[in-house]
């Protein structure tokens, strides 16, 4: 609740800061095309992507909702999760209404400031999912490797701390994309090929020099993505070492287990994503459409999909979910 709060507060501001830097010259609207390739199919298109939205919204409100009102629940993995469902939530909401907007009823302008708004809230909250996904990995590292000394180190205020580092470092590092796209000229067509404000497809529209801002952003996108994934492989690394340890083929399984859900959203959310950003950059012979529909499907299966990974494959999350309703149809 206090992430997505945050996520309508820091983009006022957010449009504030922008219009009062950008007086000195005026600044153009942007033309989204959807689909491109696409444009005759593109409502139909719009059909799965607003399911996976209404997904995305109706499962991570039910995740925050069940672990908010069940102090059960109130430990390191289910907090964590709760973050990841809130960061979700502001991920989907980000992208899904203007593109279904632009997909169905075919709203194809977007202003200047909105956009460089929506612009930074997907990275930078793409950012802060990888963030909680690295603290995701040291929570199931703690629980198998050290299980004694759990609740002692990742005790409430530690965690607290964790989620406002991972907040930090997802605005620290992308606030300078839109401060620096402020800097650039755009004398050109400003028609972006995307169903909504990606970076590089709007710097790749200005007539001005655009190196720094390339190289910016291929540098946060390697920094973010190599570090987490570094840190997310020395963690399951460490545990697959305690775990083979462990007599016994039950308990190894029982420990393995309690990782599966973990290592589900991990792969959905970086193998989609790194296909994407691998496609952008050098995949020259995949068409434009692909590349749309997979950068789209990027920022919307994750956030679908996650809720319901942990309610199937997590117990307690799974209980209380068929208890709620089970409740509610009693009633």
């Amino acid at each position: 609740v206090t992430w997505v709060s945050f996520h309508s507060s820091f983009s006022v501001l957010l449009i504030m800061a922008l219009s009062n830097s950008s007086w000195r010259q005026p600044q153009p609207s942007f033309f989204l095309v959807g689909i491109p390739g696409l444009e005759e199919s593109q409502h139909w298109i719009a059909l799965p992507l607003g399911v996976l939205y209404l997904l995305a919204l109706v499962g991570n409100v039910t995740i925050i909702f069940i672990i908010w009102t069940d102090s059960s629940l109130h430990q390191p993995m289910y907090l964590f999760l709760a973050m990841l469902a809130a960061i979700d939530l502001v991920l989907a909401s980000s992208t899904a209404p203007k593109a279904l907007t632009v997909l169905l009823a075919y709203a194809h302008e977007i202003g200047y400031i909105v956009c460089l708004t929506q612009m930074f809230f997907i990275h930078a909250f793409s950012s802060m999912e990888s963030g909680i996904l690295v603290a995701m990995a040291l929570d199931r590292y703690v629980a198998i490797c050290h299980p004694l000394r759990h609740s002692t180190i990742l005790h409430p205020g530690i965690i607290g701390r964790i989620g406002m580092v991972v907040l930090l470092r997802g605005l620290v590092l992308l606030i300078p994309f839109p401060i620096l796209l402020q800097n650039l000229v755009f004398c050109r067509a400003t028609v972006i090929s995307h169903a909504y404000c990606e970076h590089m497809a709007v710097v790749k529209l200005a007539c001005s020099e655009t190196v720094v801002n390339r190289a910016y952003g291929l540098s946060v996108a390697l920094l973010v993505v190599g570090l987490d994934v570094l840190a997310i492989g020395i963690s399951y690394a460490l545990i697959l070492q305690a775990v083979l340890k462990v007599p016994g083929g039950e308990a190894r399984l029982k420990a393995f287990s309690t990782c599966g859900s973990h290592v589900c959203v991990i792969l959905i959310f970086y193998i989609p994503g790194m296909f994407s950003f691998l496609t952008h950059r050098f995949g020259h012979h995949v068409p434009h459409h692909v590349h749309v529909l997979l950068a789209t499907l990027y920022l919307l299966v994750p956030p679908a999909l996650n809720p319901l990974v942990y309610g199937v494959k997590t117990r307690q999350i799974r209980q209380r979910v068929l208890r709620v309703f089970y409740t509610k149809a009693s009633i």
